[in-house]
């Protein structure tokens, strides 16, 4: 199996038979949790941006070896949104609790299953960028949502 393979399905996460991508969200949020509580919410952001950079390297180099544009064991994206997302409830507003966590977790599958623009027209970039930026926007929509639900003491 190729490295770029590995990374790209987190370890084979991505070859999950049902819902690879809600499986490796679910994965993701004690880490992004971990990490918010080591570092706060730019270590979140920090984390999500190396996994997002990473990402589009791997999911570019499988897309290009499988000839499909958006494998769904390509599950590092997620990965990254995901842990965006959580940054949103990470900024100082809050240590964050279980509930803006699952907000946060919510929000990012929402955005990322439905694709309302400007999501989707992430999507549409080629390659490794097109398979990440999308669950980036996605991530980014639901940390903004997120934290400001926060802020203003709605959840």
């Amino acid at each position: 199996m190729r490295i770029s393979t590995v990374i790209a399905s987190v370890f084979g996460i991505g070859y999950f038979p049902v819902a690879s991508g809600t499986v490796m969200s679910i994965v993701a949020m004690p880490f992004a949790i971990w990490i918010a509580r080591a570092g706060g919410g730019f270590a979140v952001i920090g984390a999500s941006l190396i996994a997002f950079l990473i990402g589009i390297w791997a999911c570019g180099d499988h897309v290009r070896a499988t000839g499909r544009e958006d494998p769904s064991e390509c599950v590092i994206d997620e990965l990254a949104g995901q842990w965006l997302a959580c940054a949103g409830i990470s900024l100082g507003f809050g240590a964050g609790s279980a509930a803006e966590f699952a907000l946060a977790f919510l929000l990012f599958r929402l955005f990322d299953i439905l694709k309302p623009w400007p999501i989707s027209a992430a999507e549409k970039l080629p390659g490794g960028l097109g398979v990440m930026a999308d669950d980036m926007v996605a991530g980014l929509a639901a940390a903004v949502i997120a934290g400001a639900l926060q802020y203003f003491r709605v959840v």
